[in-house]
């Protein structure tokens, strides 16, 4: 009679997905920041779900809402600073050696999707700093010739990649990484003269420090919530600085806002603003009032005529001019400008420019532009401290927990030092960055170059098992 086949045990599965013999030194806890790293990754899957599922009311106005939103930006915290010291450790071991090379490609990849992960999620927040950083982000990818697949300012387009792409390519590499090392085991010491002991991994210890992790992030989430700065809108600045929209108006009217005039490598705003801002909206209102077409009066005259007509009524608004929409023959652009501050006041005119911008997709690049082009975030965002001259892509705002991106240290650093006068800061730094990226990854095909840990000797304190040597 055949043998009946034993079914698989939970025991038996654990087993398998885990390496059950490894050097001494890797029960310690430097050996144990890839597994962090994991735990980390799966709370932001989990924490990110959640909040994906209710949305951004609900993490905007509710404390369980806020909860999973800190927790979510804690653990993303967390995340990049256990595979940074990861990668440290096994940069400092040599454990990139021999047949291990791909096993830390895998891992650098992995660590700057992480890092691209991370800046798209904090576009998705909804709030002011994300409105600040979209803009910021953008300029980069603009100058690095990256524009043309990467609008920054499309929320759908960044909460598809944000959501599904890269954390798909994060867990492909992940996995690809992990299964590496199942087979090749834990890197051992290419020095002969280090002696070291193989035993049985200290699985229970590992976990233990997962689930302390987990907790110290639910506390963190907790004690230090993340912050919550209202976005500006259009229909606030309309409706505290009428006079700054108008004038704004007219700068999209005569093609001399920065959107209008925007260069960066490649223009990816080539959209017209003088339609975008001034006639779509203005005949929209103008269909529901069925009021006389000033516009179009404006729009009859010759060219000279029209570039008075514009600076008098910059000049009526510098004066801060009454908001009037009464017809005016003599300057009809003044009633024009008028009836789209108002629209901007009661909300239709963001709304406008939203059904604009939509294409079937959420995409506010045209009220971002808009609220970028009145100048009221760059104000905002020098009140907060986080301006790029404030080294500002770095944190949250001005002593505020959690940090932000500190991990752009770097190419703040380039941009207040060797771009610092560079015409083409976005671009060279986006150069320098992409090129140092690339030798980051493949470091361990490197001659001479991939040598340099060993004259530091940190190793022999890592691998150091004293156990092992008073056997000896």
């Amino acid at each position: 009679m055949e043998e009946q086949q034993k079914p698989i045990r939970n025991f038996d599965i654990l087993k398998m997905l885990t390496i059950e013999k490894v050097p001494a030194y890797a029960n310690k806890f430097f050996y144990s920041l890839g597994f962090l790293s994991m735990t980390c990754f799966i709370m932001t899957i989990i924490t990110g779900s959640i909040m994906v599922f209710y949305g951004p009311d609900w993490w905007f106005t509710t404390q369980i809402g806020l909860f999973f939103r800190s927790v979510h930006l804690w653990a993303v915290q967390a995340f990049v600073v256990f595979i940074m010291l990861h990668l440290l450790i096994v940069f400092l071991t040599s454990g990139f050696k021999g047949e291990r090379k791909l096993t830390w490609v895998f891992g650098a990849l992995m660590f700057f999707f992480v890092l691209f992960e991370a800046e798209f999620g904090y576009i998705l927040r909804n709030d002011f700093s994300a409105q600040w950083r979209s803009l910021q982000g953008a300029d980069l990818y603009n100058g690095s010739g990256l524009g043309t697949l990467i609008n920054n300012l499309n929320y759908a387009q960044i909460y598809g990649v944000h959501i599904i792409l890269i954390p798909l390519i994060i867990l492909g590499l992940l996995f690809a990484h992990y299964v590496l090392v199942k087979v090749r085991g834990i890197a051992k010491p290419y020095k002969s003269d280090v002696k070291f002991r193989i035993v049985k991994a200290n699985h229970a210890v590992l976990f233990a420090r997962g689930i302390v992790l987990v907790v110290l992030l639910i506390i963190l989430g907790v004690v230090f919530p993340a912050p919550i700065i209202a976005p500006a809108t259009v229909k606030d600045i309309a409706s505290q600085d009428p006079h700054l929209f108008a004038k704004t108006i007219l700068a999209e009217l005569d093609r001399s806002s920065d959107t209008a005039t925007y260069m960066d490598n490649i223009d990816p705003y080539t959209f017209d603003t003088k339609k975008v801002y001034v006639d779509i909206p203005y005949q929209q209102i103008l269909s529901i009032q069925n009021g006389q077409d000033m516009l179009a009066l404006f729009e009859s005259k010759k060219p000279d005529a029209q570039k008075t007509l514009i600076s008098q009524t910059s000049d009526y608004f510098d004066k801060k001019g009454a908001i009037t929409t009464s017809i005016n023959l003599k300057n009809p652009l003044i009633p024009v400008v008028s009836t789209l501050v108002l629209m901007g006041k009661s909300g239709l005119y963001e709304a406008s420019l939203q059904a604009e911008g939509k294409k079937d997709v959420y995409n506010p690049t045209y009220v971002t532009r808009f609220l970028a082009d009145t100048g009221v975030l760059e104000e905002e965002a020098t009140k907060l401290g986080i301006t790029t001259d404030q080294y500002g892509m770095l944190r949250e705002e001005k002593g505020a927990l959690p940090p932000g991106a500190w991990w752009l240290a770097p190419l703040g650093l380039l941009d207040h030092t060797v771009l610092a006068n560079d015409d083409n800061q976005d671009r060279d730094g986006a150069l320098i960055l992409g090129t140092l990226m690339l030798i980051f990854i493949a470091y361990p095909y490197i001659p001479l170059l991939n040598r340099l840990p060993e004259p530091l000797g940190v190793y022999r304190l890592i691998w150091k098992d004293k156990q092992a040597e008073k056997e000896q």
